[in-house]
């Protein structure tokens, strides 16, 4: 079949690979018909997250029809249309039984990679470093999804393979950030990011209930979407002096109730302290330009909520002073995919929410290369590129 390989630093090529098989009696096979590139991808394929091999199949945000099912699969059947949380989940250890997905004591086969870093290992995901499962992941014509009775979302009728494909990543991810947030009604949310996790977690903070949603890019195409996908206010931080000052300033002196940071390691800033993180970056001394973290733990209100969904390594002068002196409560995760879909999938088919337009670019999965570079570059108004790995 053909995927899309990493081979290096900023090395990426579509070739032939071996089509995955089925290895364990819970595994679906599923035909590929749509993946979408994530910001997280940039984190490996710039080199600022260890673990890939030479000839890896990423990609995580993915949708598609049901192939071949494993001896043990019950609930689901050859030709269902699915969408597949990007975190692979068992369904019946004590976090999935606590509904926190991502941390899956049993679907990352290389948990001891892991450990030593972080302590407890998280679940695999698919297409994702090593440390992280070494799964193949979604860029490819066809991909193994293990526990697939636990990872398959039969998408309804009425909601179009587009709208589904967000589901597998942008969606659930703002979701999870949106829940940590604890929106009473008439809330300011501040939205740190206007790439497709923002744009989502601005979304469903309005239909959650907060007064009024407030998003912090530098992208007129992404803060336009803010305004009239999300029903968003925006700020341009590039075209501000301070945004805390403006963030004050919109909220009568108190600052947001809770800041929403979707931004990650390769954030953009102004000012001295962007040029200092370049460096360290460059140099390897950090792996984190962590501008976006730091604006919003200075931005919210005082005893307010920071949801940290941006991929953070490590960051170098952290301002944990401010999360003290402030009493912030700092809640973070990776998607706890299998908690919220089903739920945005009902939204969706109701007419409530829509994610479609996170695909301002699709093209053949043939094209994939250029693709991740519209969508690293930013150019050509590129929010995400969606992948069709069957089209001619």
């Amino acid at each position: 079949m053909r995927a899309l390989c990493w081979n290096g630093v900023n090395d990426l090529a579509v070739e032939t690979v071996d089509d995955p098989t089925i290895i364990n009696p819970h595994d679906v096979l599923l035909r590929v018909d749509l993946t979408a590139t994530c910001g997280s991808d940039l984190h490996f394929i710039d080199g600022y997250l260890p673990g890939m091999r030479t000839g890896d199949v990423f990609g995580h945000e993915f949708m598609g029809e049901v192939v071949e099912t494993g001896a043990e699969v019950r609930d689901r059947r050859v030709g269902d249309r699915v969408v597949v949380p990007s975190f692979i989940a068992c369904g019946s250890c004590w976090y999935c039984e606590h509904q926190l997905f991502s941390l899956c004591d049993t679907t990352n086969p290389n948990a001891a990679l892991q450990q030593p870093v972080l302590g407890h290992p998280t679940g695999g995901i698919y297409g994702y470093t090593h440390p992280f499962g070494g799964y193949q992941g979604s860029h490819a014509q066809y991909v193994r999804v293990p526990f697939g009775d636990v990872n398959c979302f039969v998408v309804p009728e009425g909601v179009t393979d587009l709208q589904a494909l967000f589901v597998s990543d942008a969606a659930p991810t703002a979701a999870t950030g949106v829940d940590f947030c604890d929106i009473a009604p008439g809330d300011t949310v501040a939205v740190f990011g206007a790439g497709g996790v923002g744009l989502m977690a601005a979304a469903l903070a309005k239909l959650d209930g907060a007064g009024r949603v407030i998003v912090v890019d530098r992208l007129p195409e992404r803060l336009e979407l803010a305004r009239t996908k999300a029903g968003a206010e925006t700020i341009d931080y590039s075209a501000v002096d301070s945004v805390q000052e403006a963030l004050r300033e919109m909220t009568g002196g108190r600052g947001p109730d809770s800041v929403i940071e979707a931004v990650g390691m390769e954030g953009h800033g102004t000012g001295v302290q962007q040029v200092v993180d370049r460096v360290k970056q460059a140099v390897r001394l950090e792996t984190d330009r962590a501008t976006p973290l730091r604006e919003a733990i200075l931005a919210v209100r005082k005893g307010g909520v920071v949801s940290m969904l941006g991929v953070y390594g490590l960051t170098d002068s952290f301002p944990t002073g401010l999360l003290i002196n402030k009493g912030l409560t700092l809640r973070t995760a990776q998607q706890h995919g299998q908690r919220y879909v089903p739920r945005l999938l009902e939204r969706i088919a109701a007419g409530e929410l829509d994610t479609a337009y996170l695909a301002s670019h699709q093209m053949p999965l043939e094209d994939a290369v250029r693709g991740y570079q519209l969508f690293k570059d930013k150019t050509d108004g590129c929010v995400r590129v969606a992948f069709s790995p069957h089209a001619p």
